[in-house]
């Protein structure tokens, strides 16, 4: 079946590419409806396109593992908003553009799973409310991503899926529990994604794949239809890889929902504008609070990038004040709710969407369908009893925090206050993600806004938060705005490039041959840019006849220099005549193998003491 699909998807790709030159590699929103509008490509080959890198890169290549199900109705819901397109003109700037969807959000096309395979057939009866209005817009449900099971972690594993990888280090998490989503939309799987947030999960992932998140007002947008973490803490949204993008989206998914109790705060009254708003802000004047113990408990390459932007705001004549939250920690160890309406929730959902097979949380953990990733999280759950004055008395700490924050803001002018989403790097696969910082929007129910501010030295995306006000959410996009344009912060990663023809691109290989002073020696590398890594095959020949001390590689500083620098890689020692071997490529390494400024050096008797060097190309 796959190998038809594939067979299938190529020829599509292949038509498709005969007809346009657009491609929807790191493509914006904007960008995708001019083309559309213009005649230059079709709904139906943007749903080709973007199902070509899916099959090149989530299952393949760097295995992103990001995708839970693809939509089998896309082609043709392509088609038909094709057709009415040319009949009656778009319906707003969604029509005819594919998105990908977490997979807690209700579709009724497909199964809605949590990542659980206790769910992994499950279809509720109605869409998700912010389903419903972009599927009225026009978007194209693509497919489903992955997540942290049931959102309840933040490193994306499940039970159905498995473990989703970085695609700037997929060695490394993607953060989560949105993380399917974020690895998606910086993999350009899809325009822009849908994720949720019950503490950090748009935000984290925004962070670590370098996409803008918002973690919006609660009440601002419904979570009606969408698996609960915690009603009260639960809120949803996009993610995206451009303010622009994530404000066309969160104009189309906000607003009042009978179905959603708090969003009742703002029915009648008038919502705030996403896109009319964006350009509005004037930098020069404004005051921003430095959350001084949050920024000093973050990791330096963290604490390093958020400081530097930091610099370029007052560059731009932004005040930047340090600040504290008076009794912070103690508020919020004493206003979160998630383990008091987590079970009761999710019973709940079960029951109002009919579920056939499972019924409650008790179900899912006494027959064992869950990764062993939420056993604590989902045993506890089950086993706990609701201590209602607990409930009552955490329910109440969240005002008293946002009082406490609110006040912060006023008694020092502030337009926001900034500090990581998170205060460490992504880890690697298997390990526990420390440094989180997202309780303050999220037991407060304020928003925040999560924004690309830089990378690590070795090419980490990292975030920094923008805390507002409540229902500040637009101005929170706005003073992130000029930052993105004049810095241009997004860079796609390396794992997920554009397609050539319709395929990824092939694996580049070298092979060269070192004959100097007895040295007999012949190499072979393959460069592959789908996984990041360098493979190498060295061996001594029959005519070696030196005694041979280590070969190595090293990088000119620059082009044209006399000097190259130290060692970056040992591929073999003294005594030994064959290595092979695979080397993780930094950043700077991967520039400069492409740069061709990658050079073997061997140390060996007869050669002068530096060694002696030859290019690897």
């Amino acid at each position: 079946m796959r190998l038809v699909f594939t067979l299938l998807l190529f020829s599509l790709l292949n038509n498709a590419s005969a007809q346009t030159g657009f491609d929807v590699f790191e493509a914006s929103i904007t960008e995708l409806q001019t083309a559309l509008e213009r005649g230059e490509i079709t709904s139906t080959e943007l749903v080709v396109q973007y199902l070509a890198r899916i099959q090149a890169y989530d299952k393949q290549g760097p295995a992103i593992n990001s995708i839970i199900r693809i939509n089998p109705a896309a082609m043709e819901l392509a088609a038909s908003l094709d057709a009415e397109r040319e009949a009656s003109g778009a319906r707003s700037l969604l029509h005819g553009i594919p998105i990908v969807v977490k997979d807690n959000y209700n579709t009724v096309s497909m199964p809605t799973t949590g990542g659980s395979v206790a769910l992994a057939n499950f279809r509720p009866t109605v869409n998700a409310t912010q389903v419903d209005k972009l599927i009225a817009a026009g978007a194209i449900i693509l497919a489903k991503t992955n997540l942290h099971e049931f959102a309840y972690g933040i490193t994306t594993v499940s039970s159905l899926l498995g473990q989703t990888r970085n695609p700037y280090d997929i060695r490394r998490v993607p953060g989560g529990s949105s993380g399917g989503t974020g690895a998606a939309v910086a993999a350009s799987f899809g325009a822009i994604g849908l994720g949720s947030d019950t503490c950090g999960s748009i935000r984290i992932p925004s962070a670590f794949n370098n996409l803008i998140g918002l973690r919006p007002s609660k009440g601002l947008s419904s979570i009606y239809g969408v698996m609960p973490l915690s009603h009260t803490q639960d809120v949803a949204g996009p993610l995206a890889r451009s303010a622009e993008d994530l404000a066309i989206v969160l104009d189309i998914v906000k607003g009042y929902d009978p179905n959603d109790e708090a969003t009742g705060i703002i029915n009648g009254s008038g919502l705030p504008g996403f896109q009319e708003q964006l350009r509005t802000v004037d930098l020069s004047g404004l005051r921003i609070g430095r959350l001084s113990s949050y920024m000093e408990r973050a990791d330096n390459d963290v604490q390093a990038a958020i400081e530097s932007a930091l610099e370029w705001y007052q560059g731009q004549g932004v005040e930047i004040i340090d600040v504290e939250i008076p009794e912070l920690g103690s508020l919020i160890s004493g206003s979160g709710v998630i383990g008091h309406e987590f079970r009761v929730d999710l019973n709940q959902y079960l029951s109002t969407f009919t579920s056939p097979d499972v019924h409650s949380l008790a179900d899912i953990v006494d027959l064992g369908l869950f990764h062993q990733a939420v056993r604590g999280v989902l045993t506890r759950s089950r086993d706990a009893e609701l201590n209602e004055e607990r409930y009552q008395a955490a329910l109440a700490t969240r005002l008293v925090l946002r009082q406490a924050i609110e006040t912060v803001f006023a008694d020092n002018d502030l337009d926001a206050i900034v500090y990581p989403p998170i205060g460490e790097t992504q880890v690697f696969i298997g390990e526990a993600q420390p440094g989180n910082n997202c309780s303050i929007a999220a037991n407060a129910g304020l928003p925040a806004l999560s924004m690309p501010a830089g990378f690590s030295d070795d090419g980490l995306p990292i975030g920094m938060e923008l805390l507002g006000t409540f229902f500040d959410d637009p101005r929170l996009l706005a003073i992130a705005y000029p930052y993105e344009r004049a810095l241009r912060t997004r860079q796609a990663p390396s794992t997920t490039p554009a397609l050539e023809a319709g395929l990824a691109p092939a694996t580049t290989r070298v092979s060269l041959s070192f004959r100097r002073a007895g040295v007999d020696l012949d190499g072979g590398f393959e460069f592959d840019v789908l996984t990041n890594r360098l493979h190498y095959e060295l061996a001594l020949g029959a005519g070696n006849t030196a005694a041979v001390y280590a070969v190595t590689l090293v990088i000119e500083e620059e082009a044209g220099a006399e000097l190259a620098g130290p060692v970056v890689l040992n591929m073999l020692g003294p005594d030994t005549r064959e290595a092979s071997g695979s080397y993780f490529m930094s950043p700077q390494f991967r520039q400069a193998f492409n740069e061709e400024r990658v050079y073997l050096k061997v140390f060996a008797g007869g050669l002068p003491p530096a060694g002696a060097m030859q290019p690897l190309r």
